[in-house]
């Protein structure tokens, strides 16, 4: 998953300014809605994401003045759509978009930040650590098919609900999160303005895999505009999935290149 936005390296010796992560007057009351009296936590993770996630490229420069717009009501809108004391899997976490803002807004959730580079891994894990969310929240180095099939030694890992936000396109993204998601439970997976034609474009591919007709949810419908769009998947067959080599069997050239 790439970082959000401008990835264009900072100038030397500027560094960046923690008051662009302040929550904007006309922002509070959808922040109050969606955090409740969480959202000092919420404060706190929009402030790393304006320091340390741009300073480690996991967040561009020009995106820090709209985290809390574009990024976090944005993923905290998607958390009507999962049951309470619900397990979570967000693949391709990057930094932490949307599962570290399911796990602030909702308490009651059990979430896995699924990320395979380790630059990200490190800043999830410290940001974990720091917000104090280590007994519901853990963090899981490697690809979509490799904590599905624990080919790395931990895992295998599924449940209910599995997010993914700016991943890929539906089918591969389908490909890589039916396989973790218990039958019955569901992809979210939150996209833009492409949302109704790629159901139209891989709807065939998704039900090869077992997945449900795809549907498209908009979420914080009068909370936040526009609301988070996501297309929702269940998963109501289970199919063979390729298994992935393990760690002994992968060649000389050392770790598969992450998507």
């Amino acid at each position: 998953m790439p970082p959000l936005g401008d990835d264009s390296p900072r100038p030397t010796g500027e560094a960046p300014d923690p008051a662009t992560a302040t929550l904007p007057p006309e922002l509070a009351e959808a922040a109050r809605v969606l955090f409740g009296d969480r959202l000092e936590l919420a404060a706190a993770y929009a402030e790393l994401l304006a320091t340390d996630g741009v300073v480690r490229g996991l967040i561009g420069p020009r995106e820090a003045p709209r985290i809390w717009d574009r990024h976090l009501l944005n993923c905290a809108a998607v958390a009507e759509r999962i049951p309470p004391d619900a397990s979570v899997l967000d693949v391709g976490s990057g930094a932490g978009l949307p599962g570290l803002v399911l796990a602030i807004a909702r308490p009651d959730l059990t979430v896995t930040l699924v990320e395979p580079l380790a630059r990200r891994t490190s800043f999830l894990v410290e940001v974990v650590e720091n917000l104090g969310l280590a007994k519901m929240v853990r963090v899981f180095r490697g690809r979509a098919e490799e904590a599905a099939t624990g080919s790395t030694g931990v895992g295998p890992f599924s449940a209910d609900i599995v997010t993914a936000r700016a991943v890929a396109p539906l089918d591969r993204l389908a490909a890589w999160c039916l396989p973790l998601t218990v039958r019955g439970g569901r992809l979210v997976a939150m996209k833009g303005a492409s949302a109704d034609d790629e159901i139209t474009e891989h709807a065939e591919a998704v039900a090869k895999l077992g997945g449900g007709e795809p549907t498209v949810q908009r979420c914080g419908v009068g909370v936040i505009e526009p609301p988070a769009t996501v297309v929702e998947i269940v998963r109501e067959r289970v199919v063979n999935q390729p298994r992935v080599k393990s760690a002994a069997k992968r060649s000389r050239g050392g770790r598969r290149r992450a998507r």
